[in-house]
């Protein structure tokens, strides 16, 4: 996954599945973005520091809106 491509929830559920995870099928595209920073050992930010700095990062693209 690119961080310029468009964050769809397949793309997130194939992530998601290729670290492992299981049952993400009926997670919110949020939730689902959490899980898979947490997975990678990241902290589940997305959404929650509005003026974030981390780069680089798969998800700022859609994050800083």
């Amino acid at each position: 996954m690119q961080s310029q491509e468009k964050i769809t929830k397949k793309l997130l559920t194939d992530k998601a599945k290729s670290l492992g995870l299981k049952n993400v099928q009926k997670l919110k595209k949020v939730e689902l973005i959490h899980c898979i920073q947490s997975a990678e050992g990241h902290s589940p930010c997305f959404g929650r520091i509005p003026d974030c700095g981390v780069t680089p990062c798969l998800f700022r693209s859609e994050c800083i809106h």
